[in-house]
This record gives structure tokens, C-alpha cells and sequence, in this order.
């Protein structure tokens, strides 16, 4: 049986080319980067060269990004550190109602230690109104932190805009942008966009898991949060996963360098699904559906009258796997705030799946996989009403 990965907000598979190189530096350049010998030299000089691989892709410095352990510690560091250096001048923070939990967390930790937080709202497709949040910043306003990419139905923010109206309301604010899912499918540029912190993963983008990335703006002051041998400007003490690093920085590289044509294939096949799942009754599309914003790869999709979960796993037993959700909070089942911030309905807030392409899959892929939601629906509804 022919598998079809369709799950790729989760995690993607490690392009080959990825693991070659990280294999190599697992048997060959093992050093420790802090080293004053040969090995260690080795090891430095991948270091050097993947983060000016990912500067020259993020249009910064090299100096500005530090490497973590994945896109939570990223998200954690950027907010916890920037309230810890910035509490005395205020404890105003701005959020949206459908962040990661690595994002959403950190808040309700923070308003327990006394930090005001601020939701603003979103419309029906998960986008957030960029004068709205102009409106919410005030002179206290230490932090507003926005999604690039909501992980489950694809809205991408308008986080430029959003940035410009932060500094002509407040420069003092910082404007921290988790984006984890848009990084190797859009164009990001944080200074030009008035983005001071940052967040990137490596296992969103055909990288390993267990490595993460913070672009922080210059003159922009967080406290670390991780204390040790000093590492990284003593900004992330740890010797560094300098065979993850190298990994992420090859993903990145791969992808942006034929960016405008991988996204036209994505786009391609997210427009292929919805005109051929159209045919299907009772059914909807989350989320915004254009090139603007909407992500090239995310399809929320849900069903009337059919569980998320039983639809996901008679699509696994052909070999076809997708979401019922955001895979970091799968093993707390709850309502989706995500859903319920755009005001799905209550009849299909349980019944909504996210498929969610990369530039491994193919329009095969998408065609099985329609021909099987086309089989397997109407079977389900009818178990469903006995």
C-alpha cells in the first residue's frame, strides 16, 4: 500500500540531502564547536557557515540568531526573556486568540505573575485587523506577539503591517512573530517587516527535529533564560547541535532557493483539493483560500456529521495521513481554540481535519486522497446516523 504523508504541519520527512550532511558531521566534524583544536575548528566552521546560510535567507546578520532545541524553546525564550527585560517599564502584553501553545502558555504564565494580557479578536478566516492592535498598544505595552501562520487553518497575518503600526504607536514595544510555520514557504525579512523577535523550527522545514531558531532585531534586550558555559553570547548556554544547525540551514537554503515555484506547486494542489472536494456535500474550507492570505500547504477541512478522529483514522487505513488537529496538543484532546476564535460551528468544531502538504507530495497524492474522503464520507455518516 502506497503511503500518503499529508501532515507535513506536524513534521516533515528530512530531505536526503539533509541527512547526508548531518551523518557526515555525526562521523567526520564531531568535534565540539568550543574546542581550541582541530575537531573543534571543524565543527566551528559548519557553524559559521549555517548561520550565514540563514542570515543571508532572513536578510540580517549572523550575529542576530541563536540557535535552541526547537520552535517553543524559540517562542519561550523571545517572550519570557523580553518580559523579564522589560517588566519594569510595563507589564502590558498583546496576543492573539489562536497562538501555539508555546506562544499561549507563556502567557497565562506571565498573567499569573502579574502581567496584563491583551486578546484581540480575529474574523471568520483567523485574521487579525492590523488597526486593531495599533488601538490595543499603549504606553506600557512592553510586547505584542502575533502568529506568522496559524498551524491549523493557514491565515497568514499581515505581520509587516502589523509591525510598521506597532512602532508608530509605541518604538519601545517589541514585536515578537512566531513563525514556525511560515518559515520555507513565505518571504521573511524581520527588520524590513519591524519584526524584533523571531521564531523558526527545523523539523517544519525537512530539517531534524530538536533544532530551533530566534532572530533577534539589533539593540533588542531579552534576558536568557538558560544558564551554563556561556555558549551562543551567553544568550543560550549548551553546546550546539551543530549537526542539527547545519541541517536546518541546508532546508532552509533548499527551499528558498526555488521558493516562487515550490509555493506555485502548493498553491496548485491546495486549489486541485478544494475544486475537487467541492462535489462532496456538507463539507467546508477553513480559513482564508487565496495566495495572500492563505498558507500554500494548509487545507482545514471540515465534515459534517463525521468525527475528526474516525475520519483520520479510516484515511491511515488506506495509507494516507493527516490531522485532526495541531499534533502538539494531541495527547490533551480539547476544543480547538482556533476554531472556536473564528466562530466555526458547533456541529463541525469536532469534526474538522488539516491536511497539510510540502513540496514532497505530488498531485497524485491529492487526487487518492479526495477519491478516498469521496469513499469514505458518505459510508461514515451513514455508520454515524444508526
Amino acid at each position: 500500500m502506497r503511503e500518503i504523508y499529508l501532515d507535513n504541519s506536524a513534521t516533515t520527512r528530512v530531505f536526503p540531502e539533509v541527512a547526508e550532511l548531518m551523518t557526515r558531521i555525526y562521523t567526520e566534524e564531531y568535534g565540539n564547536p568550543s574546542s581550541l583544536h582541530h575537531k573543534g575548528v571543524e565543527a566551528e566552521r559548519e557553524l559559521t557557515k549555517a548561520k550565514q546560510t540563514l542570515a543571508g535567507i532572513l536578510k540580517c546578520e549572523p550575529g542576530q540568531l541563536y540557535f535552541t532545541s526547537c520552535g517553543t524553546e524559540s517562542d519561550n525564550l523571545a517572550i519570557l526573556g523580553a518580559a523579564a527585560a522589560h517588566g519594569r517599564r510595563g507589564k502590558h502584553i498583546i496576543t492573539t486568540p489562536f497562538e501555539h501553545p508555546a506562544v499561549s502558555e507563556c502567557m497565562k504564565y506571565l498573567e499569573s505573575q502579574g502581567y496584563e494580557i491583551t486578546t484581540l479578536k480575529v474574523d471568520g478566516k483567523g485574521m487579525i485587523n492590523p488597526e486593531d492592535v495599533a488601538e490595543a498598544v499603549r504606553e506600557d505595552t512592553i510586547l505584542v506577539s502575533v502568529m506568522h501562520t496559524n498551524n491549523e487553518i493557514g491565515s497568514v497575518q499581515q505581520v509587516g503591517e502589523i509591525g510598521r503600526l506597532i512602532k508608530e504607536k509605541n518604538r519601545n514595544t517589541l514585536f515578537h512573530v512566531d513563525a514556525v510555520q511560515g518559515f520555507g514557504k513565505a518571504v521573511l525579512h524581520p527588520s524590513r517587516m519591524h519584526i524584533d523577535l523571531l521564531a523558526a523550527s527545523g523539523h517544519k522545514i525537512h530539517a531534524p527535529k530538536g533544532i530551533g531558531l530566534l532572530y533577534v532585531g539589533k539593540g533588542v534586550r531579552i534576558r536568557s533564560t538558560i544558564y551554563g558555559g556561556g555558549q551562543q553570547g551567553g544568550m543560550r548556554s549548551g553546546t550546539e547541535n551543530v549537526a542539527g544547525i547545519a541541517g536546518m540551514a541546508l532546508a532552509a537554503d533548499m527551499l528558498y532557493r526555488d521558493l516562487e515555484e515550490e509555493r506555485a506547486k502548493l498553491f496548485r494542489m491546495k486549489k486541485s483539493f478544494a475544486e475537487k472536494i467541492a462535489s462532496l456535500p456538507d463539507v467546508q474550507l477553513n480559513g482564508p483560500q487565496d495566495e495572500v492570505f492563505g498558507a500554500p500547504n494548509v487545507i482545514s477541512l471540515s465534515v459534517k456529521n463525521v468525527r475528526a478522529e474516525v475520519l483520520l483514522h479510516a484515511l491511515e487505513d488506506r495509507g494516507i495521513y493527516v490531522s485532526s488537529g495541531s499534533a502538539c496538543s494531541s495527547n490533551r484532546p480539547h476544543t480547538s481554540s482556533t476554531l472556536t476564535a473564528i466562530g466555526l460551528p458547533k456541529e463541525y468544531l469536532d469534526s474538522t481535519i488539516r491536511i497539510s502538504t510540502s513540496v514532497m507530495n505530488t498531485e497524485e497524492d491529492i487526487d487518492d486522497t479526495v477519491r478516498a474522503l469521496q469513499e469514505l464520507v458518505p459510508v461514515l455518516r451513514k455508520y454515524t446516523a444508526h
